[in-house]
Parts: structure tokens; C-alpha cells; sequence
């Protein structure tokens, strides 16, 4: 079995297009490849209840980050400042890149 491939990576800028958080920017902090979802940061927050256990000395309501699906990302671009579609190309040196099909800028440092 192939492992799937995202145009989303850990530490990029996304906008949320659908849902209750659209239109907000968040940083992703995981990548979940089996489900297809992204951990956004300080976006679709939950709580839950947890129980003092040795892991979590306090027990009470935790608010954390839920996963969203990744169709419902995009990512920003740092010179367009708007969510962007995303292409791959081949630089000199030979490696793959992925870039702002709007203003071209590589996205990959």
C-alpha cells in the first residue's frame, strides 16, 4: 500500500474554506495521512472531560484542537497573503518544489 501525498505539510499556513472556522488562518501542527485530517493550530476547538491520572495530575475540562479533513484547507502564501493553489516543479538542482500558481513564489525553503 502507497503511503498518500498532500500538497499540506506540517508548519505551513493554511485558511480554512468551509465550516464553522472558515476564512480563519491557522499553522498546521499534525498531519493524520490515515484519515486524511490536519491538527490546525488554536482552530476547531473541542473540549473534553478528563480524569486525574498520572499523565494529567488535574482532571477537569481540557479544551484542545480537533482534526479538520484536508479538502476543507488551503494554503497562504507569504506574498500574496490569500489562500492559493499549489503546483510542483523540478528546480536545476533536481529537486521538487512546491509553488504559488498565482505569483509563483516557492513555497518550499
Amino acid at each position: 500500500m502507497t503511503k498518500k501525498k498532500f500538497y499540506i505539510r506540517k508548519n505551513d499556513k493554511v485558511m480554512v474554506m468551509t465550516g464553522k472556522e472558515k476564512g480563519k488562518i491557522g499553522t498546521v501542527l499534525k498531519i493524520i495521512t490515515k484519515k486524511e485530517r490536519a491538527i490546525v493550530e488554536k482552530l476547531n476547538m473541542v473540549k473534553r472531560h478528563t480524569r486525574p491520572g498520572p499523565k494529567t495530575a488535574k482532571g477537569g475540562i481540557v479544551e484542545k484542537e480537533a482534526p479538520i479533513n484536508i479538502s476543507n484547507l488551503m494554503l497562504v502564501c507569504g506574498k500574496c497573503a490569500e489562500a492559493i493553489r499549489v503546483g510542483k516543479k523540478m528546480l536545476e538542482d533536481g529537486s521538487k518544489v512546491r509553488f504559488c500558481k498565482k505569483c509563483g513564489e516557492i513555497l518550499d525553503k
